[in-house]
């Protein structure tokens, strides 16, 4: 019986969902909107995980405390936006807090036959972990209560042929206020962001430098943002907004510039300093080189030989 409490609750339909809740039926079987004051915590489902096979956007106004999310837990204390894609696992907390704000989800097939189904993966913090919420300011905090007012005040209306376009606009909408402000929040927090580039340079340059490369290949992105603790897509997305470069070529820079210190100083071969940056192949690393440099790794040897 223990395992069976611990198995996470599968919801596929908004619906089924919101009777979990004690919600109201939803307005559009596609969409639901929960208004967090009215919110009553079953102490049947405290603690227990669910499995949502739908978007979430959690909108918290105000509220001291932790919610968990998957293995972690969201800080709300000034208040955020926290994005869920289908298919994770949310915790129920065990906490009789109140606070004010919204929770939206909507399922892949509202969005399925519009721009938005097709490029609702570019909006990477559906991607994030738990750790990187959206922080906002008492300005933006205003700009997303109207957008939800909005959504809400739609899903009054008698649905007709124009419910599902409106609908989507809206939540498009809301998409594109949460990448202009995550964006000011990199821009803002940018010393904090800094110190965590300095983070991965050491990293990246203990990696080269101690012939671990040689062993383990060349560092991933997936490996450089397990040791920083954030995901890969905010490891990248904070990177362009603050370099205008990925992590991918954040590594290969530092990687050339690790390259051009060994061949402006050392005496090993192309091939020996291919082997030693992770290459499995030569080839791979002249190659890189030339795109980086414009010249290949003998030339630039033989430049500092003249």
């Amino acid at each position: 019986m223990k395992v069976l409490t611990q198995s996470p609750l599968v919801f596929k339909s908004i619906s089924e969902l919101m009777r979990r809740l004690e919600q109201p039926k939803p307005l559009h079987p596609l969409v639901g909107l929960i208004n967090y004051d009215r919110v009553k915590i079953n102490h049947e489902d405290a603690g227990r995980s669910f499995l949502i096979n739908f978007y979430k956007i959690s909108f918290k106004k105000d509220f001291k405390g932790q919610v968990k999310y998957g293995q972690g837990y969201y800080d709300f204390e000034e208040g955020g936006l926290a994005f869920l894609a289908p298919n994770q696992i949310v915790t129920m907390s065990h906490e009789e807090n109140s606070y004010d704000g919204y929770a939206l989800f909507f399922h892949p097939d509202l969005v399925r036959n519009y721009q938005l189904g097709k490029n609702i993966q570019q909006y990477g913090f559906f991607s994030y972990t738990v750790s990187e919420a959206l922080f906002l300011s008492e300005k933006e905090k205003k700009v997303i209560t109207g957008l939800f007012e909005s959504i809400a005040n739609e899903l009054e209306n008698n649905i007709d042929h124009f419910s599902q376009d409106v609908l989507v606009s809206q939540i498009e909408l809301l998409l594109n206020y949460s990448n202009r402000f995550y964006n000011r929040q990199f821009i803002t927090r940018k010393v904090v962001y800094n110190d965590l580039i300095s983070k991965m340079d050491a990293y990246l340059s203990d990696r080269f430098d101690s012939g671990k490369s040689s062993l383990s290949g060349m560092p991933s992105v997936q490996e450089v943002s397990d040791h920083l603790r954030i995901s890969p897509r905010y490891l990248t997305d904070m990177l362009k907004s603050l370099t205008g470069q990925s992590t991918q070529q954040h590594i290969h820079n530092r990687l050339i510039e690790k390259a051009k210190d060994i061949l402006s100083t050392g005496n090993l071969s192309v091939a020996e300093i291919a082997y030693q940056l992770g290459f499995e192949h030569p080839q791979s690393f002249n190659k890189l080189f030339r795109q980086k440099t414009k010249t290949s790794p003998v030339e630039f040897r033989q430049s500092f030989n003249k």
